[in-house]
């Protein structure tokens, strides 16, 4: 997979730099060291999206908490090609923010959105919905939505509709999105054939394994898009003032078979800051910095292999639950965690926990998992 660089505006700037140095006698040897010295500008780098053939932006922006068009619109302008969005985020309006924001632009733009799965009349109005919401014919990639068990990936119903779906012309590619077992759903999805794509978790903290399944996926023409790129985006006086997330986003986008990453962006300062990744490479530096990072997080952060589901004799959804209280404690956004932590349903909820008399669910990682959901008992309250 190769990635191409957009080098036109580089070599116009550079030439005209020249042409007026040269203008006012200036050596252009003390221009080249000068140069050297000034922070290297951002270029736009492109990866094939597996079989789909779509030339994806290595940085795509991911829209679940942006409540500023603006923001996504100048995402757009600086080069960035796709966006990640989904039915139920913001509680549906999350779609109309994206249309608002793309107006002219859309056929410009990739735009991938997710539906929850259900019954096939549901899935359907979904899809209707969701074509309306963001104001297009088409949806170029449609995901379903968290999926974390292999026999979901091979939901003949399911596919049935999305095959549909495609067959209408209201959906250019199929697949599905999935923060926990990613390893278990990649691997189904290759055995099964049928999708195109897979939205999984992955960062720095993740298991080995899950770079392997990443890797025989993509091999089989599956085009991956990673979120949870910055390892929660947790904030802590232990860093010592050291700003982890670029390092994380960088670590994620060097493996090559990963195609793009949608880090949450809010504000410019979190477009500009992840826009100035591309081009970039992982070093030494940042590699120190995600070892610093690790340790601080390292017990907090659940790596969603979902090992720990079993363990739970009273059902409790506990990967998810560490998913929703990062939300909180790491994206520091409440509304995002309270409205996710709902989506669980009772069933899967802390209620057990409340008058469970100790916690006997280990993580093979070293994720406290007892300290977590204690901490996610006050929060959910």
């Amino acid at each position: 997979m190769n990635d191409h660089i957009n080098r036109r505006g580089f070599l116009r700037d550079a030439a005209a730099a020249g042409l007026l140095l040269g203008a006012a006698g200036l050596p252009l040897q003390g221009m080249a060291q000068n140069k050297e010295k000034e922070k290297e500008e951002p270029v736009i780098l492109y990866r094939t999206l597996g079989k789909t053939g779509l030339q994806m932006t290595i940085l795509g922006y991911g829209a679940m908490r942006t409540s500023d068009p603006a923001v996504i619109r100048q995402a757009v302008d600086m080069g960035i090609n796709n966006i990640d969005t989904a039915r139920g985020y913001m509680d549906g309006h999350n779609e109309e923010i994206v249309a608002k924001a793309l107006g002219d632009l859309r056929k410009k733009v990739v735009i991938t959105t997710k539906i929850r799965v259900g019954t096939k009349e549901r899935m359907n109005a979904d899809i209707d919905a969701s074509l309306a919401a963001l104001n297009t014919d088409y949806i170029d990639i449609l995901l379903l939505h968290g999926l974390k068990r292999d026999e979901e990936v091979q939901n003949e119903e399911w596919i049935g509709l999305l095959q549909e779906a495609k067959k209408a012309g209201k959906v250019r590619f199929a697949g599905f999105s999935t923060h926990n077992n990613m390893s278990g759903t990649l691997r189904a999805a290759v055995k099964g054939g049928f999708f195109d794509v897979v939205l999984t978790a992955y960062n720095f903290k993740s298991e080995p394994d899950l770079t392997k399944a990443i890797g025989e996926a993509a091999k089989a023409g599956i085009g991956i898009i990673a979120m949870k790129t910055q390892a929660g985006g947790y904030t802590d006086a232990a860093m010592g003032g050291l700003n982890p997330h670029q390092a994380a986003l960088k670590w994620a986008l060097d493996d090559q078979n990963v195609t793009c990453a949608i880090p949450a962006m809010v504000t410019f300062d979190q477009l500009n800051e992840n826009f100035s990744v591309m081009g970039s490479h992982l070093g030494w530096l940042d590699r120190k910095t995600l070892h610093r990072y690790g340790r601080v997080i390292d017990d907090r952060l659940c790596r969603f292999c979902n090992r720990c589901a079993d363990q739970c004799e009273h059902g409790v959804a506990i990967s998810d639950i560490q998913r929703c209280l990062m939300y909180a404690e790491g994206y520091g956004d409440e509304a995002l965690a309270l409205s996710s932590y709902a989506d669980l349903g009772r069933e899967a909820g802390l209620s057990a926990c409340r008058s469970c008399s100790g916690c006997t669910v280990t993580c093979p990682n070293g994720v406290n998992i007892t300290a977590n959901l204690q901490r996610a008992m006050q929060h959910f309250a």
